[in-house]
């Protein structure tokens, strides 16, 4: 049986991340990826947007690490040729309540570090938005958009100029750990499987990650944080928007609110919404586009009739549920579960793109 030293499940962009990062000081790194390519899962179904870090809980996971994250990433993409820009956001309050909740936001984001918001009024926001229609809004700058295939393709060549290695096609079944103290992998598909062990393992396998965790024998059950699936669907505009700006209202359970986003091409679409799944459905149904029409058109009013077409749909992969409190990433390594040079990332939903770098380096001194 071949012997490895370092196997990272799923290549999406923390766990291309993770590889590019372990490869880079030195480590044998070989990532394995179910699909027949790099990218396919939940990491090339988000919004792409690099976020500034506003609204997580002061301390947590979330908040340190996009908040270290960001300029991490923006520094990569500059280095590496990946398309990027920061066109800022605006978080918009449309009536009195919603205003008083951003004073709540700016004041979150100052604990958590983030020092550029600036509060401006409907007098300013009439000229930087004029279809824009809010009393009151923060703008934060250091927000942007990145093209997420293009990241993904960058940290895997990196990766790869380091030597390391992805097998595709390659799911992982089980796993057990041997008298020797290795983590003997399952991999393969129907056809044949083969057994491989490691001494290092990162599970970031997205919305299976607990479901790994489980396979290997070795793992405390009692450690495994319950999965659940929240879906966002994604409706795109017709025609040029008015903005330029992106446009999130106030967060939402479960998620960000019905934002929009542009693309690096000033495109512009909007979502997620927060829908509560039991399995993967990435179809997006045109009957939700009503609940969009509504939502947009409380900062949007002219919305016109029949500008909104079904686009994508992601999943969250999320470890807490419907009216519970919003789970923190746990990134769950040997001295919580005991097993020496396993480390699971769990929960890894937004900002896990912007924080991919960060979150690589925080695995790094956990091995």
């Amino acid at each position: 049986m071949e012997t490895l030293d370092c196997v990272v499940v799923g290549a999406g962009v923390i766990g291309l991340a993770c590889a590019r990062l372990l490869s880079r000081s030195g480590r044998e790194v070989v990532i394995v990826e179910r699909e027949s390519a790099f990218g396919c899962g939940i990491s090339a179904r988000n919004s792409e947007v690099i976020h500034a870090g506003l609204y997580y809980p002061a301390g947590s996971f979330k908040s340190r690490l996009c908040i270290s994250g960001r300029p991490q990433l923006y520094r990569f993409c500059q280095e590496h040729a990946v398309a990027h820009a920061r066109p800022g956001k605006l978080v918009v309050a449309c009536d009195d309540a919603q205003a008083q909740q951003l004073g709540d936001i700016h004041r979150n984001a100052q604990a958590c570090g983030v020092n550029d918001l600036r509060r401006i009024g409907p007098d300013e926001l009439a000229e930087l938005e004029p279809a824009l229609h809010a009393r009151a809004a923060l703008l934060s700058p250091s927000t942007g958009i990145v093209d997420s295939h293009g990241l993904m393709a960058a940290l895997l060549h990196d990766a790869e100029r380091h030597g390391a290695m992805l097998a595709v096609q390659s799911p992982l079944v089980a796993g057990r750990i041997d008298t020797a103290g290795r983590i003997v992998l399952t991999v393969g598909e129907e056809s044949g499987t083969m057994d491989v062990a490691c001494r290092t393992l990162i599970n970031a396998a997205g919305l299976s990650a607990p479901r790994l965790a489980a396979a290997i024998a070795a793992y405390p059950r009692q450690a495994l944080p319950q999965a659940r699936m929240a879906k966002g669907s994604y409706f795109s505009l017709r025609g040029k928007p008015p903005f330029s700006h992106l446009i999130y209202p106030i967060p939402v359970p479960g998620g960000l609110g019905t934002h929009l986003t542009l693309d690096l091409a000033g495109q512009a679409r909007f979502g997620p919404n927060v829908r509560w799944i039991q399995e993967e459905d990435y179809r997006v149904d045109p009957a939700e586009a009503d609940a969009f029409y509504a939502a947009i058109r409380t900062y949007w009013p002219g919305l016109p009739d029949g500008a909104l077409d079904p686009a994508y749909a992601g999943i969250r992969p999320k470890i807490s549920g419907p009216g519970e409190a919003a789970a923190d990433f746990l990134i769950d390594g040997p001295q919580r579960h005991g097993i020496p040079g396993l480390v699971n990332l769990f929960g890894m939903e937004s900002p896990g793109l912007t924080a991919s770098l960060a979150i690589a380096d925080h695995v790094l001194t956990l091995l």
